[in-house]
């Protein structure tokens, strides 16, 4: 004789495979919010990552520009454009190319580029060492800004980058006031 099995009903079995899913669902939207953060942390690190490669070697390739010895003597523009083309999607401005290098934070996600001496001083120059390529005219300080004096006989020039990340993860966000202030920097000899 065979032993008898509790019967079981259909809505028993139901109920457990409801019970089930509800409870992953709970687990779900515990965890969710942990790996949601995670993601877009990687996310910004990767940001900020391209970003500080970027500025480098746009820092580089602005400073090769201004050094060069070509037909025509680069100016303030020529680098600029160079900067520019280096840094698409990010807008580039010059507010004071000759300096001082300003401790202001650009606009979100844009950069400010400076040609300067190497080391620049925090403060308006009247009468800089050679600060600008040499095809810039000379000219005297004005608007906050220092003097232009271009540079001759292979001299060093400075290309400054400050560049603002603003970072999209809220939490990591406030941890860094809200975005993160890159700096690059690349001192060449000039070539003329």
């Amino acid at each position: 004789m065979r032993p008898l099995r509790p019967a079981t009903s259909p809505q028993v079995g139901r109920s457990f495979q409801s019970g089930q899913r509800s409870q992953a669902l709970i687990e779900f939207a515990l965890v969710s919010p942990v790996l949601l953060l995670l993601l877009f942390g990687v996310i910004d690190l990767g940001r900020a990552i391209f970003y500080y490669d970027t500025i480098n070697h746009a820092a580089r390739e602005g400073a090769r520009v201004a050094v060069r010895a070509s037909n025509s003597l680069p100016t303030n523009t020529d680098v600029l454009n160079a900067v520019t083309g280096q840094m698409q999607g990010a807008p580039v401005t010059a507010p004071c190319p000759q300096g001082p290098v300003s401790a202001a934070t650009p606009a979100a996600n844009s950069a400010w580029l400076y040609i300067t001496e190497p080391n620049p001083p925090g403060s308006v120059e009247t009468t800089p060492p050679p600060n600008a390529p040499g095809g810039e005219y000379p000219a005297t300080a004005g608007g906050g800004c220092s003097a232009v004096n271009p540079a001759v006989g292979n001299d060093q020039l400075q290309v400054t980058i400050r560049f603002n990340l603003v970072l999209i993860t809220p939490i990591v966000a406030q941890a860094t006031a809200n975005h993160i202030v890159m700096t690059a920097a690349a001192v060449f000899r000039t070539e003329y």
